[in-house]
């Protein structure tokens, strides 16, 4: 005969499981995010780099640095904010192993916790959200001029 298991134990040990594993699947989102964010901010770098060596040479090239500037200082808050958000959840879990569920202050705190880092995690994903603004107008800019560029001197190559 198989034992029957006792509903309210079911269901305790199921709400144990769910406190558990929701901070560590926030937290490898946001570990994940970040791996985004740092990507981004190397292509950042790098044109900053390839930028910064000819910028004397075409003056559109300024412009294009201080684009690149302000996408590396959103990019900045994002990783600031996002890195907040992950501390957050590492103290709800700390708060989970340290305190018990039962206590309202425990509650309290992991509530603060868990709420200030889908705050920051919403405000990275913000900042995130401008930078991406702020790279694909810089990417229509740039296809504008080259667009403008080739009808300047497609003119040129009919009267050759």
């Amino acid at each position: 005969m198989i034992p029957s298991a006792d509903p309210s134990q079911v269901d305790s040990t199921a709400h144990i499981i769910q406190v558990a594993l929701t901070p560590v699947f926030l937290l490898s989102g946001i570990a994940t995010l970040l791996n985004v964010f740092s990507t981004r901010h190397a292509r950042v770098a790098d044109q900053v780099e390839k930028l910064s060596d000819r910028a004397s040479e075409r003056p559109g090239d300024q412009a294009r640095l201080r684009d690149l500037r302000r996408r590396s200082l959103a990019l900045d808050v994002a990783v600031v904010i996002a890195a907040l958000g992950g501390a957050a959840i590492c103290g709800a879990v700390l708060t989970l192993f340290l305190g018990t569920l039962r206590d309202a202050a425990v509650a309290s705190v992991l509530f603060f916790l868990f709420g200030t880092a889908i705050v920051c995690t919403l405000a990275s994903l913000t900042a995130f959200a401008v930078e991406m603004t702020l790279a694909s107008r810089t990417v229509r800019t740039e296809v504008a001029e080259q667009q403008q560029e080739d009808e300047e001197t497609t003119p040129e190559r009919a009267t050759r």
